[in-house]
């Protein structure tokens, strides 16, 4: 018998981002609103985020982490790209109840 692959959607894939935590804020990077793409595409998925400014000194490491984190917990999934995107800029105003309440906003 054949294995069945079920390919994750948007809320699958935004579960599994929400493991990457922003180190200097400690809040994940779905609740600061940072992930603005989180799709299937073929056999793999495709994520575009951003930082809260373009001159953050760690892009490329929560990059590289939201990565790791899409690559464990969907290992059938290939390829899975992650894009570090500047368009719309992030405003705080994107963030979730929960991550302004814990910023305490």
């Amino acid at each position: 018998m054949k294995a069945i692959q079920i390919r994750p959607d948007e809320e699958a894939i935004r579960q599994a981002l929400a493991y990457v935590i922003d180190p200097e804020l400690g809040i994940n990077i779905v609740e600061l609103g940072l992930v603005y793409e989180a799709v299937p595409v073929e056999n793999g998925l495709r994520v575009s985020l951003t930082m809260t400014s373009p001159a953050c000194p760690l892009g490329q490491h929560i990059r590289d982490q939201a990565e790791a984190a899409l690559r464990e917990h969907f290992p059938q999934a290939s390829p899975v790209e992650v894009a570090l995107v500047w368009e719309p800029p992030w405003e705080p105003s994107m963030m979730s109840d929960s991550a302004k309440t814990q910023l305490g906003w």
